[in-house]
């Protein structure tokens, strides 16, 4: 497994982790539900522990990516500076996360102020990091860029197939 690999794997899971915990929450908030939130609130915690990785991947990865795509830096560098306010959110997410569940360890509920910041930041956060992922997915795949054409760098398998013909 290499760094573009590994950081491919690891990439889902803040995503995923922020939009498992964000309809939790609102549920959990609007039904009053505190074992619901304190779901979210770990989901949100790991979540920001997974992001770690995941960012710290991201810079090997380029390293593996960028002889075989070519020309990227175009695609990486607005991608690069996305991931790093979607790393901030969500470490900001997970530590009041964490504050939220500290807090509240004596307490029959996790505390209505935690809830509503905790909703509002995860929101961000989920936007973050869908723009993100978004950004991510236009390093390599040309055929979803906003002008919709391919790549003219061709790719390995392509530059063979012309070969041959």
């Amino acid at each position: 497994m290499n760094p573009a690999h590994l950081h491919l794997l690891l990439n889902h899971l803040p995503v995923l982790g922020v939009g498992f915990g964000l309809p939790l929450l609102a549920w959990a908030a609007l039904r009053r539900h505190d074992a619901f939130a304190r779901l979210a609130l770990v989901v949100f915690i790991l979540s920001a522990l997974a992001a770690i990785p995941t960012y710290l991947s991201g810079e090997p990865a380029e390293e593996v990516v960028e002889p075989v795509a070519g020309t990227i830096e175009p695609w990486v560098e607005p991608h690069e500076e996305a991931a790093l306010v979607s790393l901030v959110l969500i470490e900001t997410l997970g530590l009041l996360a964490l504050g939220g569940l500290w807090f509240a360890r004596r307490q029959p509920a996790v505390s209505r102020p935690v809830l509503v910041a905790s909703l509002v930041l995860a929101l961000a956060t989920a936007g973050s990091l869908a723009w993100t992922a978004n950004l991510g997915g236009l390093i390599r795949h040309s055929e979803i860029r906003s002008n919709g054409a391919v790549s003219a760098d061709p790719g390995p398998d392509e530059s063979q197939e012309r070969e041959r013909q």
